[in-house]
Protein backbone atom coordinates (compact mmCIF):
# COMPACT_ATOMS: atom_id res chain seq x y z
CA UNK A 1 0.00 0.00 0.00
CA UNK A 2 2.79 2.17 0.57
CA UNK A 3 6.54 1.86 -0.30
CA UNK A 4 8.82 1.33 2.33
CA UNK A 5 11.55 3.88 3.28
CA UNK A 6 15.46 3.82 3.42
CA UNK A 7 15.21 1.42 6.50
CA UNK A 8 12.93 -0.94 5.07
CA UNK A 9 9.27 -0.02 7.51
CA UNK A 10 6.73 2.91 7.45
CA UNK A 11 6.13 5.35 9.97
CA UNK A 12 2.92 4.71 12.71
CA UNK A 13 1.28 7.58 11.80
CA UNK A 14 1.57 6.09 8.23
CA UNK A 15 0.27 3.18 8.96
CA UNK A 16 -2.37 3.66 10.76
CA UNK A 17 -3.73 6.35 7.89
CA UNK A 18 -3.32 3.61 5.72
CA UNK A 19 -5.34 1.22 7.61
CA UNK A 20 -8.13 3.55 7.88
CA UNK A 21 -8.56 4.50 3.81
CA UNK A 22 -8.32 0.93 3.29
CA UNK A 23 -11.24 0.39 5.45
CA UNK A 24 -13.26 3.32 4.15
CA UNK A 25 -12.64 2.62 0.66
CA UNK A 26 -13.25 -0.91 0.66
CA UNK A 27 -15.40 -1.90 3.86
CA UNK A 28 -17.42 0.92 3.99
CA UNK A 29 -18.38 1.34 0.46
CA UNK A 30 -21.87 1.85 -0.06
CA UNK A 31 -24.52 0.44 -1.85
CA UNK A 32 -25.72 2.52 -5.18
CA UNK A 33 -28.64 2.47 -7.82
CA UNK A 34 -27.08 4.22 -10.51
CA UNK A 35 -30.26 3.44 -13.11
CA UNK A 36 -32.89 4.45 -10.86
CA UNK A 37 -31.78 7.94 -10.91
CA UNK A 38 -31.10 7.80 -14.91
CA UNK A 39 -34.67 6.88 -14.83
CA UNK A 40 -35.30 10.14 -12.63
CA UNK A 41 -33.33 12.19 -15.34
CA UNK A 42 -34.00 11.11 -18.43
CA UNK A 43 -37.42 9.86 -17.87
CA UNK A 44 -39.73 11.69 -14.46
CA UNK A 45 -38.19 14.61 -14.34
CA UNK A 46 -36.71 15.00 -18.17
CA UNK A 47 -38.43 17.88 -18.66
CA UNK A 48 -37.29 20.20 -16.17
CA UNK A 49 -33.86 19.12 -17.34
CA UNK A 50 -34.37 19.75 -20.79
CA UNK A 51 -35.41 23.44 -19.27
CA UNK A 52 -32.33 23.25 -17.03
CA UNK A 53 -30.22 22.61 -19.58
CA UNK A 54 -31.06 25.60 -22.14
CA UNK A 55 -30.79 27.50 -19.01
CA UNK A 56 -27.55 26.58 -18.62
CA UNK A 57 -26.13 27.06 -22.07
CA UNK A 58 -27.73 30.54 -22.85
CA UNK A 59 -26.31 31.14 -19.03
CA UNK A 60 -23.06 29.82 -19.92
CA UNK A 61 -22.51 32.35 -22.62
CA UNK A 62 -22.56 35.23 -19.82
CA UNK A 63 -21.40 33.76 -16.98
CA UNK A 64 -18.77 31.29 -17.86
CA UNK A 65 -20.56 28.30 -15.85
CA UNK A 66 -19.04 25.36 -17.42
CA UNK A 67 -16.49 23.97 -20.12
CA UNK A 68 -19.18 21.13 -20.70
CA UNK A 69 -21.92 21.91 -23.04
CA UNK A 70 -22.85 18.88 -24.78
CA UNK A 71 -26.15 18.45 -24.34
CA UNK A 72 -25.81 14.14 -23.57
CA UNK A 73 -22.45 15.17 -21.23
CA UNK A 74 -24.45 17.74 -19.30
CA UNK A 75 -27.24 15.07 -18.58
CA UNK A 76 -24.62 12.58 -17.27
CA UNK A 77 -21.41 14.54 -16.01
CA UNK A 78 -23.84 17.33 -14.16
CA UNK A 79 -27.12 16.49 -14.01
CA UNK A 80 -27.17 12.27 -13.18
CA UNK A 81 -23.86 12.93 -11.26
CA UNK A 82 -25.66 15.58 -9.10
CA UNK A 83 -28.53 13.57 -7.74
CA UNK A 84 -26.67 10.18 -7.71
CA UNK A 85 -26.28 11.58 -3.54
CA UNK A 86 -29.61 12.05 -2.98
CA UNK A 87 -30.12 9.26 -0.53
CA UNK A 88 -27.79 11.42 1.90
CA UNK A 89 -29.76 14.18 2.21
CA UNK A 90 -32.51 13.41 5.23
CA UNK A 91 -36.50 14.59 4.56
CA UNK A 92 -36.76 18.55 4.62
CA UNK A 93 -33.43 18.81 4.85
CA UNK A 94 -31.90 21.77 5.68
CA UNK A 95 -29.32 21.87 3.04
CA UNK A 96 -25.98 24.37 2.52
CA UNK A 97 -24.06 24.51 -0.72
CA UNK A 98 -20.17 25.83 -1.10
CA UNK A 99 -18.71 27.34 -4.25
CA UNK A 100 -22.29 27.11 -6.15
CA UNK A 101 -21.05 28.13 -9.36
CA UNK A 102 -23.51 27.07 -11.78
CA UNK A 103 -25.67 24.92 -9.15
CA UNK A 104 -24.65 21.46 -8.83
CA UNK A 105 -25.54 19.34 -6.98
CA UNK A 106 -28.03 21.77 -5.87
CA UNK A 107 -30.25 22.38 -8.59
CA UNK A 108 -30.95 18.95 -9.84
CA UNK A 109 -31.26 18.50 -6.49
CA UNK A 110 -33.65 20.24 -5.67
CA UNK A 111 -35.82 19.17 -9.05
CA UNK A 112 -35.63 15.73 -7.52
CA UNK A 113 -36.72 17.06 -4.02
CA UNK A 114 -38.72 19.27 -3.51
CA UNK A 115 -38.94 19.34 0.27
CA UNK A 116 -35.17 20.18 1.04
CA UNK A 117 -34.27 24.19 1.47
CA UNK A 118 -31.03 25.52 0.04
CA UNK A 119 -28.91 28.01 0.82
CA UNK A 120 -26.41 28.38 -2.43
CA UNK A 121 -23.25 30.25 -1.43
CA UNK A 122 -20.81 31.58 -4.03
CA UNK A 123 -18.49 34.53 -4.27
CA UNK A 124 -18.42 35.48 -7.64
CA UNK A 125 -21.70 37.89 -8.40
CA UNK A 126 -22.70 37.12 -11.85
CA UNK A 127 -22.66 33.39 -10.89
CA UNK A 128 -25.53 34.49 -8.34
CA UNK A 129 -27.09 36.92 -10.96
CA UNK A 130 -27.71 33.18 -12.65
CA UNK A 131 -28.43 31.19 -9.88
CA UNK A 132 -30.93 33.48 -8.73
CA UNK A 133 -32.33 33.56 -11.97
CA UNK A 134 -32.74 29.57 -12.04
CA UNK A 135 -34.60 29.66 -8.70
CA UNK A 136 -36.85 32.56 -9.84
CA UNK A 137 -37.74 30.07 -13.22
CA UNK A 138 -38.27 27.33 -11.24
CA UNK A 139 -40.50 29.16 -8.66
CA UNK A 140 -38.06 27.20 -5.91
CA UNK A 141 -39.55 27.47 -2.68
CA UNK A 142 -37.03 27.67 0.33
CA UNK A 143 -33.97 28.89 -1.71
CA UNK A 144 -31.57 31.91 -0.59
CA UNK A 145 -28.62 32.91 -2.79
CA UNK A 146 -25.56 34.39 -1.32
CA UNK A 147 -22.77 36.27 -2.66
CA UNK A 148 -20.63 36.11 0.13
CA UNK A 149 -17.53 34.00 0.43
CA UNK A 150 -17.54 30.65 2.44
CA UNK A 151 -14.78 31.65 4.69
CA UNK A 152 -16.75 34.23 6.01
CA UNK A 153 -20.21 32.85 5.70
CA UNK A 154 -18.91 30.04 8.16
CA UNK A 155 -18.47 32.83 10.55
CA UNK A 156 -22.23 34.14 10.43
CA UNK A 157 -24.31 33.53 13.53
CA UNK A 158 -26.92 32.40 11.26
CA UNK A 159 -24.99 30.09 9.30
CA UNK A 160 -22.45 28.86 11.01
CA UNK A 161 -23.43 25.10 12.58
CA UNK A 162 -27.09 25.25 11.38
CA UNK A 163 -27.29 23.08 8.49
CA UNK A 164 -28.63 19.57 8.40
CA UNK A 165 -26.29 18.60 5.44
CA UNK A 166 -23.60 21.33 3.52
CA UNK A 167 -22.27 19.63 -0.22
CA UNK A 168 -19.73 20.85 -2.79
CA UNK A 169 -18.77 19.39 -5.98
CA UNK A 170 -15.46 20.50 -7.65
CA UNK A 171 -14.14 23.02 -5.68
CA UNK A 172 -10.73 22.09 -4.36
CA UNK A 173 -9.20 19.08 -2.58
CA UNK A 174 -10.75 17.15 0.15
CA UNK A 175 -8.61 18.70 2.97
CA UNK A 176 -9.37 22.67 1.93
CA UNK A 177 -13.16 21.39 1.42
CA UNK A 178 -14.03 20.36 4.76
CA UNK A 179 -12.71 23.62 6.12
CA UNK A 180 -14.57 25.38 4.35
CA UNK A 181 -17.69 23.13 4.81
CA UNK A 182 -17.51 21.31 7.89
CA UNK A 183 -18.12 24.68 10.01
CA UNK A 184 -21.54 24.89 8.26
CA UNK A 185 -23.10 21.73 9.52
CA UNK A 186 -24.70 21.36 12.89
CA UNK A 187 -23.58 18.41 15.08
CA UNK A 188 -25.41 14.88 13.79
CA UNK A 189 -25.28 16.49 10.54
CA UNK A 190 -23.47 15.34 7.37
CA UNK A 191 -20.91 16.85 5.18
CA UNK A 192 -21.51 14.93 1.58
CA UNK A 193 -18.74 15.89 -1.11
CA UNK A 194 -18.91 15.16 -4.86
CA UNK A 195 -15.31 13.67 -6.38
CA UNK A 196 -13.33 12.23 -8.72
CA UNK A 197 -11.47 9.51 -7.54
CA UNK A 198 -10.13 10.89 -3.99
CA UNK A 199 -7.89 7.33 -2.44
CA UNK A 200 -5.01 10.41 -2.06
CA UNK A 201 -7.19 12.97 -1.27
CA UNK A 202 -9.18 11.27 1.41
CA UNK A 203 -6.21 9.98 2.97
CA UNK A 204 -4.53 13.63 3.18
CA UNK A 205 -7.96 14.98 4.75
CA UNK A 206 -8.28 12.42 7.76
CA UNK A 207 -6.29 14.95 9.60
CA UNK A 208 -8.85 18.08 8.60
CA UNK A 209 -12.09 15.99 9.21
CA UNK A 210 -10.87 14.95 12.64
CA UNK A 211 -10.08 18.41 13.98
CA UNK A 212 -12.96 20.33 12.20
CA UNK A 213 -15.08 17.98 14.27
CA UNK A 214 -15.81 15.18 11.77
CA UNK A 215 -16.11 11.49 10.68
CA UNK A 216 -15.57 9.70 7.83
CA UNK A 217 -19.06 7.55 7.51
CA UNK A 218 -19.40 6.48 3.84
CA UNK A 219 -17.04 6.43 0.50
CA UNK A 220 -19.37 5.73 -2.55
CA UNK A 221 -17.45 4.95 -5.32
CA UNK A 222 -19.57 4.44 -8.38
CA UNK A 223 -18.82 4.48 -12.11
CA UNK A 224 -20.36 7.11 -15.03
CA UNK A 225 -19.97 6.65 -18.76
CA UNK A 226 -16.51 4.68 -17.55
CA UNK A 227 -15.70 7.59 -15.40
CA UNK A 228 -14.51 6.83 -11.81
CA UNK A 229 -16.97 9.45 -9.45
CA UNK A 230 -16.84 8.97 -5.59
CA UNK A 231 -19.20 10.72 -3.10
CA UNK A 232 -17.69 11.15 0.33
CA UNK A 233 -19.89 11.61 3.56
CA UNK A 234 -18.91 12.69 6.67
CA UNK A 235 -20.71 12.91 9.57
CA UNK A 236 -20.22 16.10 12.30
CA UNK A 237 -19.61 14.02 15.57
CA UNK A 238 -18.57 17.66 17.74
CA UNK A 239 -18.31 21.53 17.11
CA UNK A 240 -15.60 22.89 14.79
CA UNK A 241 -13.31 24.80 16.83
CA UNK A 242 -14.15 28.75 16.55
CA UNK A 243 -10.90 29.57 15.01
CA UNK A 244 -11.73 27.72 11.59
CA UNK A 245 -12.22 28.45 8.87
CA UNK A 246 -8.82 30.71 9.49
CA UNK A 247 -9.20 32.55 6.83
CA UNK A 248 -6.56 34.75 4.53
CA UNK A 249 -6.63 32.08 1.90
CA UNK A 250 -4.44 29.56 4.38
CA UNK A 251 -7.15 26.93 3.98
CA UNK A 252 -5.86 26.37 0.21
CA UNK A 253 -2.52 27.28 0.89
CA UNK A 254 -1.83 25.38 3.98
CA UNK A 255 -4.66 22.78 4.23
CA UNK A 256 -4.95 21.21 7.86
Amino acid sequence: MHRVNVSGCITLSTYIKSVEIYFYMCYNVCDMNIEYYRQAVFGQFKEKFEKLYEMLVNGNKMYNLTAIIDKDDVFIKHFLDSVVGEKYFITNAKVCEVGSGGGFPSIPLKILRDDISLTLIESTGKKCDYLKSVVDNFAFCGVQVMNIRAEDGARMPELREKFDAVTARAVARLNTLCEYCLPFARVGGRFIAYKGRCEEELEESLNAVKTLGGRVECVEKFELNGEKRTIVVIEKVAPTPQKYPRGRGLERKRPL
